[in-house]
């Protein structure tokens, strides 16, 4: 799918120097606008022996100046999702006025990094951005501790994007910024001027129970919830519950944390969600997957395919309507690779979605091993998330 502003497509075949110049001659001719800005390129493992070549064939046949991607073994391309087949997935985007700049960070920068770091080794200011979109491999770059420095640096504005995935077995992924492939470390591309970046960040949950406040809490564990032990409000939470949503909560149980303090009332979208650990009855404790502050609020969620559908429905809706019919020129969509047909058990599910309400535009992107996105004006990783950054007129 496409639009006057971005065009995506996959090439299904391997290695073969011709078809790839012709098919980004093609592409190319294809975009109406007159100006590639940006090049996103996602690549199957299959290709990691040609990567470099590919990016070279991609940027001079389809005049690209700024390309950047990550490899994975779930590909994205229009309002299809590639899962475990092999191939490349390529958007290109005319992005009016946009002042883009795409930057290489590594391991020890992370390690050096603190307050204002990043503005220099990055040369972008706060100001002068809108936004980041950015790739990263896990396996060799500490990605907690970067968004840490990174938020320090520049949230409230968003960052979106994914940790590229590869081949697991020996640890190997791929991060590429123009004609560059790296196996470690992380590419970013700030964008500004007459561009924004909005998006969304669907978590795959929908709320259960009411609204709570945390009385008491140590390091990663919740022992009171309104001033009652924690395990006690959630055995109370699930009880509550009809018998058919109790069969759907079963194992599927997650907490979800207000980030912003400041909201009057919360809704799906101001939470960000973590992993239930553990409880015990016995002590009332609850272990959770964050460190969570006395006197955030919280819900309980739950996870399975019909609260991810609805809760991508419903956050796109929400997009479309704020967006109030500014122009999208084309989109990024990051799904965490525990998605797809794994949880819908049906192909193509996030991108025919954000296609149906928002598009059609050029969209391309990969199932991750872990998503990036904003909640709450501040950037963090996720999981069983597809995060949509869309590039729009300011």
């Amino acid at each position: 799918m496409n639009s006057e502003y971005s065009i995506a497509a996959h090439w299904t075949g391997g290695f073969d120097e011709t078809g790839l110049r012709d098919w980004a001659e093609k592409l190319r001719g294809q975009l109406l606008a007159q100006q590639v800005s940006l090049g996103l390129v996602f690549m199957s493992p299959k290709f990691f022996p040609h990567a470099k070549a590919v990016l070279e064939i991609l940027r001079v046949h389809a005049r690209i100046p700024l390309l950047a991607g990550c490899s994975s073994g779930g590909l994205i391309a229009g309002e299809h999702e590639f899962e475990n087949t092999d191939g490349l997935a390529l958007a290109l985007y005319s992005l009016p006025g946009a002042e883009l700049k795409g930057v290489r960070f590594t391991q020890a920068q992370v390690e050096e990094a603190n307050g204002a770091y990043w503005h220099l080794e990055t040369g972008v200011e706060p100001k002068h951005t809108n936004g980041w979109l950015v790739f990263i491999d896990p396996f060799h770059l500490d990605s907690e501790s970067w968004i840490r420095g990174w938020n320090e640096a520049y949230a409230p504005l968003p960052t979106f994007g994914g940790l590229a995935s590869g081949i697991s077995s020996d640890q190997t992924t791929q991060v590429y910024l123009n004609g560059d492939v790296f196996e470690d470390g992380g590419v970013a591309i700030s964008v500004g001027g007459d561009v924004k970046l909005e998006g969304v960040i669907s978590q795959g949950c929908t709320p259960i129970g009411e609204t709570w406040t945390l009385t008491r809490v140590e390091k990663n564990i919740i022992h009171h919830i309104g001033n009652r032990p924690a395990y006690a409000v959630l055995a109370e939470t699930f009880q509550k519950l009809p018998p058919e949503e109790q069969r759907k909560a079963q194992g599927n149980l997650l907490i979800g944390l207000v980030v912003n303090q400041y909201l009057e009332d919360f809704h799906r979208g101001d939470f960000l969600v973590r992993n239930l650990i553990g409880g015990d009855p016995n002590s009332g404790v609850l272990a959770v997957g964050a460190l969570p502050r006395a006197g955030q609020m919280m819900q309980f969620q739950r996870r399975d395919a019909a609260a991810a559908t609805e809760d991508m429905n419903e956050l796109l809706d929400r997009a479309q309507k704020q967006l109030g019919g500014a122009t999208i020129y084309g989109g990024c969509l990051c799904c965490c690779n525990g998605r797809g047909q794994n949880l819908f058990s049906a192909p193509n599910h996030d991108a025919e979605l954000v296609q149906k309400q928002l598009g059609p535009f050029g969209l391309a992107g990969f199932f991750c091993n872990g998503e990036i996105g904003p909640v709450g004006g501040k950037n963090y990783l996720h999981g069983f998330t597809a995060s949509l950054a869309l590039f729009v007129k300011k």
